[in-house]
C-alpha cells in the first residue's frame, strides 16, 4: 500500500523548554499528521546527544535523551515555582544550556520521587540501565572525562572497583535511573497516542557507538580496541564528489569475528529494544553491513581508510531469525556496490531514493523516480541534506534546469511543492517528507551538515504555529491526489 510520512525531530517542535519535547506540542504535531493525511513520523534517534550535541553519537545505544523529558508531565514532581525558575530560549536549541540547567530541574523532580512498582518493573526489565546509570554517574564524578581517564579499575570495567563507586555513587545511579523511567513513561505515551491516530513511528538507529559510550566501556572486547582499550581502526566514509577528505566519523570498529562467535547478541538486544520503540526500524549506513571504511586510529582524514568486509548475509539472516515481524528500512546510500545492492535486496528491507539525488550531476548513482523500485523510500532529503529551498539556491543551474525539465516544476505550483509532487508521485511504497521542505525554509533550518561541528546542527525549531490547518489539508490533497492516504 503507498502510504507517505513527514520527517521531523522532537527536538525540533516549539515549545517553552528550549528544546521540543514529548508534551503538548508533540501531541499536537501528531494531531497534524493524522488531519493531513500522513501514516508514518519519522524521527532521529532518542538517545542522549554526546560530542558535537548528535543524536547519532551517544552515551547509550539504549537510553532516551533526558532532554526531550516534558517537565509539565512531571508535575506534581515540580511545581510552577521549580518551572519558573529558568528562562528557556524560545529559538534554537542551545545545548549548552541545556547542559548547565536541565539536571538541575530535573533532579528537583527526583527529590521528590517515591519509586512505585511501575519504576520497579522498570528497573527489572532493562539490563542495560545498570551499566549506563553507573557510567553515567561515574563520568559526572570525574568532571565530564572520557571513561579512558578512569582510574584503572573502573577503566577495565573490574568488579572490585565498580563496587565500591556503585555504593559511593548510589544516589546519582538512581536518579538516571529515574531519569530513564520518566523518558520510556512519557515516550510510551506518545508513541501509544500516535498509533492511536493511526501514525506509525520510524525510528533510527545508528550504525555505529562512540567509543566514549557505556556500550564500549562496558562490553570492550566486541570492539576493535588495543590493549590499552584505544582503537585500532576508526569509521567514516571515503572521499566523493561531495568530500576530497571523505568523512571521519572516529567511532570504534566492531570485531564483527567475535560478535558473529556469541550470535550477534548485542546487535540482537538493540534491535530488540529499538523494535519496542518504534513501528519501524530505519537502519543507518546499512552499506556498512556489506562492507566498511576503515580509517587508521590517528588519521587526520578519511583518506587512508580502506574496505573491510562487514557480516554480511550471516547477520542479515540472525537478525530475520531473532526479529520476526520487525520492520527496517535500510539506509543504502554513499558507495553503492552491487554486492550492497545484493545484500539489501536479500534481506528484503526496502532502500531509500533521495530525490535531491536525481537531479545533482555529483551523484553517480540513478535516483531518477521512474526508476525507482517499489520496494523503497522515497525522501525529499534527509537530515543531512539541505533543504529543498536551500537546494534550489544552492546547486548549480544545470542541475536545476535538469529538475525543472523532468518534474515540469513552474512557479504558480513553487518549485519546492513542484518537488514534493515528484516525491509523492514515485512508485515508492513510502514517500517521507522534511518538514523544513514542506514549510519552504531555506539553509537557516537545515539539520546537520555531515563532517561539520557547528552550533547550527542540530539546533533547528520550527515557529510557534507551523503546523496550520491550511497546510494539513494542502498536504492531505497532495497525499490523497497520489493514492497514498
Amino acid at each position: 500500500m503507498r502510504k507517505s510520512g513527514i520527517l521531523m525531530h522532537i527536538s525540533s517542535l516549539p515549545g517553552p523548554f528550549g528544546i521540543g519535547t514529548m508534551g503538548k506540542t508533540a501531541y499536537e504535531f501528531v494531531d497534524f499528521l493524522s488531519d493531513a493525511g500522513q501514516s508514518y513520523w519519522q524521527i532521529l534517534p532518542l538517545s542522549p546527544t554526546g560530542y558535537g550535541d548528535s543524536p547519532y553519537q551517544s552515551f547509550s545505544a539504549f537510553a532516551g535523551n533526558p532532554y526531550l523529558i516534558d517537565p509539565l508531565l512531571l508535575k506534581p514532581l515540580l511545581t510552577e515555582e521549580d518551572l519558573a525558575a529558568f528562562a528557556w530560549p524560545a529559538g534554537r536549541v542551545d545545548y549548552g544550556r541545556l547542559h548547565r540547567d536541565r539536571e538541575t530541574l530535573l533532579r528537583r523532580a527526583f527529590a521528590r520521587f517515591q519509586p512505585d512498582a511501575g519504576y520497579g518493573e522498570f528497573v527489572k526489565n532493562n539490563p542495560w540501565l545498570a551499566e549506563y546509570a553507573l557510567f553515567m554517574a561515574l563520568k559526572a564524578h570525574f568532571g565530564g572525562q572520557s571513561w579512558l581517564s578512569w582510574p584503572e579499575d573502573l577503566m577495565r570495567h573490574r568488579e572490585e572497583g565498580l563496587a565500591q563507586y556503585r555504593q559511593m555513587l548510589a544516589g546519582d545511579v538512581d536518579y538516571h535511573c529515574f531519569v530513564q523511567y520518566q523518558f520510556f513513561l512519557q515516550w510510551n505515551g506518545l508513541k501509544q497516542y500516535a498509533n492511536q491516530k493511526g501514525i506509525s513511528v520510524v525510528g533510527d538507529v545508528p550504525i555505529y557507538v562512540p567509543l566514549d559510550s557505556a556500550d564500549v566501556w562496558a562490553s570492550p572486547h566486541l570492539f576493535r580496541l588495543d590493549e590499552n582499550r584505544k582503537p585500532q581502526l576508526v569509521a567514516g566514509c571515503p572521499p566523493d564528489s561531495f568530500s576530497a577528505d571523505g568523512q571521519l566519523w572516529g567511532n570504534p570498529l566492531y570485531d564483527w569475528d567475535i560478535m558473529k562467535a556469541d550470535g550477534y547478541r548485542w546487535w540482537i538486544r538493540r534491535l530488540q529494544a529499538a523494535a519496542k520503540m518504534y513501528d519501524v526500524v530505519r537502519l543507518d549506513h546499512f552499506r556498512g553491513f556489506e562492507s566498511y571504511w576503515a580509517v587508521p586510529a590517528g588519521d587526520a582524514s578519511a583518506i587512508g581508510g580502506q574496505w573491510l568486509p562487514g557480516p554480511g548475509a550471516d547477520f542479515i539472516a540472525a537478525m530475520h531469525k531473532a526479529l520476526p515481524g520487525t520492520t527496517f528500512i535500510a539506509e543504502d546510500l554513499g558507495f553503492v556496490t552491487e554486492a550492497v545492492r545484493q545484500l539489501q535486496t536479500q534481506s528484503g528491507y526496502p532502500g531509500m531514493k533521495v530525490l535531491e539525488f536525481a537531479f545533482d550531476s555529483r551523484e553517480a548513482g540513478n535516483y531518477l523516480p521512474h526508476l525507482y523500485p517499489v520496494n523503497s523510500v522515497c525522501y525529499t532529503g534527509t537530515h543531512d541534506n539541505a533543504t529543498l529551498k536551500q537546494w534550489f539556491d544552492d546547486a548549480c543551474a544545470e542541475d536545476v534546469e535538469t529538475a525543472k525539465a523532468y518534474l515540469g516544476l513552474h512557479e504558480g505550483e513553487g518549485y519546492v511543492w513542484g518537488m514534493i509532487r515528484g516525491a509523492m508521485a514515485s512508485v515508492s511504497k513510502l514517500c517521507i517528507v522534511q518538514m523544513q521542505d514542506y514549510l519552504e525554509l531555506g539553509a537557516e533550518a537545515r539539520m546537520n551538515v555531515p563532517g561539520t561541528l557547528t552550533a547550527a546542527n542540530w539546533s533547528w525549531r520550527a515557529e510557534p504555529g507551523f503546523a496550520s490547518p491550511a497546510l494539513a489539508q494542502r498536504i492531505r490533497q497532495i497525499t490523497e491526489r497520489y493514492g497514498r492516504a
